[in-house]
């Protein structure tokens, strides 16, 4: 066998084995004491570096750390103490020069065991892969969702069919939320499959109320002119829905508002992003500037059940820009808020009275996502 790929499936193994990554730079110092590549098990695999040389090629660890990582390895059947009787590590060679007996670190194990490696290393890369679809499949469906939302909400989209399905928006939105309120931080494969597949029936529900009131309004038209402007709601196929909205703004011909100019906020547009990244979920086209974001805060301040009076209010007293980040702030702590209304109405009055600032908000969401981070 080859002894760097044995190391390599050891390595991916290592959470099986219970060895840490300092064990496994020792196991790989060890290896380099072998002349050869090829580990046969025919030939003499003891090495005998002494403890100066082994600490040496393990960039210089502590003997003491070293002698501890050591008795990890033998414990974990990955290698074999073969002492000679005094404890020293050496080789005895013949009148031709060749080893005839050594005593050290015996590496038989890794050739025994290969086998036994690779399967472990193939379960759990397996695994692996296994999270990343489903992680991939809750990301997409959570997008497709708040995509579908706003955009019901902006179309004034019925959701009750025949006295059926939820009373508004703002519930189909918190039935969204608490879905995702569900995922752990470090989540298994088993704990995130639950949620995927309802936020899976979710996206397919929120698609039929739209399918079905396009097909509504345009019951005397060409029903296939529609219909190819809705894309499956299969989880692995983002949603559009935009080119058929557009149609339908255009044949109203509305007419277009004037450009205004976007006051910007004192903290960079960025900076809120990296706060209150779900917000972006929402958003049409994306946001790449202080208008787009505007848009999409309105959109969301709808969806959390903020009346138009609480958010005329703060936007008066906040000013348009920060009333658009607080709610993002909303958006982005979930179910952690029970009243969105509520919770904007009393920093607004703290506003009024010179007691409310936006800094520690956004650092507080800031330093929340970065600890979540660590933790996963």
């Amino acid at each position: 066998m080859h002894k760097w790929k044995i190391f390599h499936a050891i390595c991916t193994a290592r959470p099986r084995l219970g060895v840490s990554e300092r064990s496994l730079s020792v196991l790989n110092a060890l290896l380099t004491f072998h002349p050869e590549t090829a580990l046969t098990g025919e030939d003499d695999l003891i090495v005998f570096p002494s403890n100066h040389q082994l600490s040496r090629r393990a960039h210089g660890m502590p003997a003491s750390t070293l002698r501890r990582h050591l008795a990890v390895l033998v414990d974990a059947g990955l290698i074999v103490r073969r002492d000679s009787p005094n404890g020293k590590r050496y080789a005895r060679k013949d009148d031709a020069g060749e080893i005839e007996l050594a005593f050290g670190f015996d590496l038989s194990p890794l050739v025994v065991r290969s086998e036994e490696f690779e399967s472990l290393a193939a379960d759990i890369e397996a695994e692996a892969r296994a999270l990343k679809l489903v992680r991939e499949r809750i990301t997409l469906c959570r997008r497709d969702i708040a995509k579908m939302i706003a955009t019901g909400i902006e179309e004034g989209v019925p959701t009750r069919r025949a006295g059926q399905g939820p009373a508004d928006w703002q519930e189909v939105h918190a039935a969204f939320r608490s879905m995702v309120a569900q995922i752990p931080r470090t989540a298994t494969r088993q704990e995130l499959e639950p949620v995927a597949d309802e936020l899976s029936q979710l996206a397919d529900d929120v698609l039929n109320l739209l399918e079905a009131h396009i097909k509504s309004k345009n019951a005397s038209a060409n029903e296939s002119h529609s219909e190819r402007h809705i894309q499956n709601s299969k989880p692995n196929a983002p949603i559009d829905l935009e080119p058929s909205l557009r149609e339908g703004r255009a044949a109203r011909a509305e007419p277009k508002p004037q450009p205004s100019r976007v006051a910007e906020s004192s903290y960079p547009l960025g900076m809120v992003l990296s706060a209150c990244p779900d917000i972006v979920d929402y958003a049409k086209g994306g946001i790449s500037n202080w208008r787009d974001f505007l848009a999409t805060a309105a959109v969301v301040r709808s969806m959390l059940g903020i009346s138009p009076s609480a958010w005329q209010e703060a936007q008066t007293i906040l000013g348009e820009v920060q009333a658009a980040v607080v709610v993002a702030c909303i958006l982005q702590r979930g179910t952690a808020i029970n009243s969105a209304g509520g919770y904007l109405r009393g920093l607004t009055r703290k506003a009024e009275v010179g007691e409310f600032s936006l800094g520690p908000i956004l650092m507080a969401q800031i330093n929340s996502r970065r600890r979540d981070k660590q933790r996963a």
